[in-house]
């Protein structure tokens, strides 16, 4: 039986001001945010950049903070999540996509997806703790390349 972390209102909305895409060039990597991988924090949920590159270059860059309770209102700690789970996908019904990021990145953290085609894609990241415990998925954010 599959356990489920629900999250919390307030860990919903720390995904929803956290998620934050922008285009960018290179290769898929996992870095912390504050060596300038991404942006944190948005007022309207989500920052979606725009850039018309080949699509060896075109790239986007998730950035979150991590959750500080659970929906049981209880605190997590840092060393209690095991890793992050970003889905992704051309198909916001299917995110067919996975990308697991280890969970000892600290408060603050970002990855970056590489390789993307032409088109709109669409990202969402949920959070699996040290017993197993998966939370809901964040909101689906999109980001569009043109060809």
């Amino acid at each position: 039986m599959k356990r489920v972390i629900k999250m919390s209102k307030a860990w919903i909305a720390a995904f929803t001001f956290g998620i934050v895409l922008t285009g960018c060039g290179g290769s898929s990597d996992s870095t912390d945010a504050s060596a300038g991988a991404g942006s944190l924090g948005s007022d309207t949920g989500a920052s979606v950049g725009e850039s018309i590159l080949p699509e060896a270059k075109r790239a986007a860059v998730l950035s979150w903070s991590a959750p500080r309770s659970r929906a049981n209102n209880q605190d997590i700690e840092l060393y209690e999540l095991e890793k992050y789970i970003i889905s992704y996908g051309q198909d916001a019904e299917s995110l067919n996509r996975e990308v697991i990021v280890p969970g000892e990145g600290g408060v603050d953290m970002a990855h970056k997806i590489s390789g993307l085609g032409a088109g709109t894609w669409y990202f969402s990241i949920s959070v699996e703790d040290t017993d197993g415990l998966r939370s809901a998925p964040s909101i689906t954010v999109e980001k569009t390349f043109e060809s």
